[in-house]
C-alpha cells in the first residue's frame, strides 16, 4: 500500500457532503454540486495537468496494490448506503420545493460519478463478481444496459458513425442525448439478441441480459413505490435520468468530432489515442478515478484505472472534465472552441 492508492479515497468525500445534503436545509444541500462544478472547474483552470507515466516498476506495485480495488467494492455500499438515505430524506415535510429538487440532483450526481463511473470500470473486470458489482452500481441510474452497449459495442464502434454514444462533429450535446439514450438502448437489445442467437437460445427469453435487466430495474422502482410512494418513486426516477445524462454528457466530451478512417477493406482501422480527447487534469483523475485519462482506456480497455498511461499522441481537452462538461452545455461556444481544435488536428494529421 502507498500514497498512489491512499489518495483515491478522496472521492468519498463527496459522499460525506451528500450526506449533509441529505440531513440539512438551506444552501448546503448545493455543496455536492458546487464542489463538482464550481470548485473543481476553477481548480483545474488554475493547476496545470500532470502528463507524467508511472515507471514500469510503478506500474507493477500499482497493479499489485490491492487498496485500488477496495475502494472500487467499497462504493457498492456505500451507493446503495446514499440511495436509501436520499429517499429517507425525502420523507421531510418541511422541504421547500428547491431544497427537494436540490436533493434529487444531489443524488443524480452520485448515480453519475459513482454508479455509473465505477460500474463503468468494474464492467471491464474479468472476475464475475467485480462485473456483478459493476452491474448492481448500474442499476441505481435505471442504465443496466450501459454494461452491455459499451463493453461490446462503444469500445468496437467507438469514433465511427455506427456508435450512439460518438458525438458527431456539430451535433449540439442536446440533439446527442436523444440519439444516444434511444440508440445505445436500442443497440444493447441488438447485441443481447445476437449473443442469444449464437448460444441457441430464442431472443425472447429469460436468459437474454436485457430481460433480466429491465426486470431488474423495474423491482427496484416498484420496491421504492411500496415503501416510499408515487411521489419519492418519481424523485429517484428523476435522479437516475440525471446520471444517466451525466454519463452521457462525458460521452459527448469524450469523443467529439474524432473519426477512425474506414480502409477500403471495409473496416475500420484499429482504435488507437488519437481517438479520444485526453484530459490529465488532477482533480478530474482523482474524482473519476483516472476515467479522463480515456486515450489510453480505448487503446486498451482491459488496462486497470490506475496505471492509465497519457499519450502524447491524443488530442487533449483545453480543461478536465467538470469544466468541459460545463462547457458542452452552450453549444456556440462548445463549437468555437472544440472545432478549432479539431481542424487544427487534421492539419497536423
Amino acid at each position: 500500500m502507498n500514497i498512489r492508492s491512499i489518495k483515491f479515497g478522496a472521492p468519498f468525500s463527496i459522499f460525506i457532503l451528500a450526506y449533509f445534503a441529505f440531513t440539512n436545509h438551506g444552501w448546503i444541500i448545493a455543496s455536492p454540486l458546487l464542489y463538482a462544478f464550481a470548485f473543481m472547474p476553477i481548480v483545474e483552470l488554475l493547476i496545470n495537468p500532470k502528463e507524467k507515466n508511472m515507471s514500469e516498476a510503478e506500474e507493477q506495485v500499482a497493479k499489485e496494490d490491492k487498496l485500488y480495488d477496495i475502494w472500487l467494492y467499497l462504493m457498492v455500499p456505500f451507493q446503495y448506503a446514499a440511495l436509501v438515505f436520499f429517499l429517507i430524506s425525502l420523507q421531510d415535510t418541511t422541504l421547500t420545493t428547491i431544497e427537494y429538487i436540490g436533493r434529487i440532483a444531489v443524488m443524480g450526481l452520485l448515480c453519475g460519478t459513482f454508479g455509473i463511473n465505477v460500474g463503468h470500470e468494474l464492467g471491464h473486470r474479468r472476475n464475475l463478481y467485480e462485473r456483478n458489482m459493476a452491474k448492481a452500481l448500474l442499476l441505481t441510474s435505471l442504465y443496466m444496459h450501459f454494461y452491455i452497449e459499451h463493453n461490446k459495442g462503444h469500445h468496437k464502434n467507438v469514433s465511427t458513425v455506427e456508435d450512439p454514444s460518438s458525438a458527431r462533429r456539430g451535433e449540439p450535446i442536446y440533439l446527442f442525448y436523444f440519439r444516444t439514450v434511444i440508440m445505445g438502448f436500442l443497440s444493447a437489445c441488438h447485441i443481447a439478441g445476437e449473443d442469444q442467437q449464437k448460444k441457441g437460445k430464442p431472443i425472447f427469453h429469460f436468459s437474454n441480459q436485457m430481460i433480466q435487466f429491465q426486470l431488474l430495474q423495474l423491482a427496484l422502482v416498484v420496491i421504492i413505490y411500496f415503501i416510499f410512494g408515487l411521489k419519492i418513486m418519481m424523485a429517484f426516477m428523476a435522479a437516475a435520468t440525471i446520471g444517466f445524462l451525466l454519463l452521457e454528457t462525458v460521452n459527448y466530451i469524450e469523443h467529439y468530432g474524432l473519426e477512425r478512417k474506414l480502409a477500403s477493406s471495409g473496416q475500420y482501422e484499429r482504435a488507437m489515442p488519437q481517438h479520444s480527447w485526453n484530459s490529465n487534469h488532477i482533480l478530474g483523475r482523482l474524482m473519476l478515478f483516472e476515467l479522463s485519462r480515456h486515450s489510453d482506456h480505448h487503446y486498451l480497455a482491459s488496462r486497470k484505472y490506475q496505471i492509465l498511461r497519457n499519450h502524447e499522441e491524443a488530442p487533449q481537452m483545453p480543461t478536465g472534465y467538470p469544466g468541459m462538461m460545463i462547457l458542452s452545455l452552450f453549444p456556440p461556444i462548445w463549437f468555437r472552441i472544440m472545432n478549432r481544435k479539431i481542424d487544427r488536428l487534421n492539419q497536423a494529421g
